[in-house]
């Protein structure tokens, strides 16, 4: 069974990533597929900005990012990038946390101008970390959320659509990744 981790990095527990996140999780789970959460704002910070690895918080983070085979890395842009918190927590992943993952980048910010901090503020670090099956990512603007008086959210049509492909599109790969890894190529 593939798993699936969502890592987090907005520091607003109302924030309308989670918007985002609970369409995509809601795609896989429908499915069968496992889905663990990190929301990086709920780590211990001075675990966390000191790069404690013995804290027991940490430590089970980073194993669900190790036991996924597929990563949502997801994140408010703030000054034409994400947040530091996610980037402390990517920090900690080992130089090759990300390999043989395939990885799906989703974004909210408060204006399309933001749109290529997929490409060139994120993607570079995940490409460090090893992944090389990066999906090409959902960014939504904050005016496609809306949230609801029972504390949904109402996403609109075109960034459902969005984001129904992109989940679709990562259970593909992962499902393919695992075809290709139960393959044994030999090179001559």
């Amino acid at each position: 069974m593939s798993h699936i981790v969502i890592i987090s990095g907005s520091p607003t527990p109302g924030s309308r990533l989670n918007g985002l996140i609970e369409r995509v999780e809601s795609k896989w789970t429908e499915s069968g597929v496992k889905v663990s959460h990190i929301r990086v704002a709920e780590l211990p910070a001075e675990a966390l900005l000191h790069a404690n690895f013995k804290d027991e918080q940490i430590l089970a983070a980073l194993a669900l990012v190790e036991s996924a085979s597929g990563v949502v890395i997801a994140s408010p842009v703030y000054k034409a990038s994400f947040t530091g918190i996610l980037k402390a927590f990517l920090d900690l992943l080992p130089q090759t946390g990300l390999k043989g993952k395939v990885t799906l980048p989703l974004f909210i910010g408060g204006t399309i101008a933001h749109l290529l901090s997929l490409d060139y503020a994120l993607k570079p670090v995940l490409s460090v970390l090893g992944s090389r099956n990066i999906i090409g990512g959902v960014y939504a603007i904050d005016q496609w959320v809306q949230r609801l008086d029972n504390g949904g959210f109402e996403l609109s049509e075109e960034l459902q659509e969005r984001l129904d492909r992109a989940a679709e599109e990562l259970a593909e790969e992962i499902t393919w990744l695992g075809i290709r890894a139960k393959e044994k190529i030999v090179i001559s």
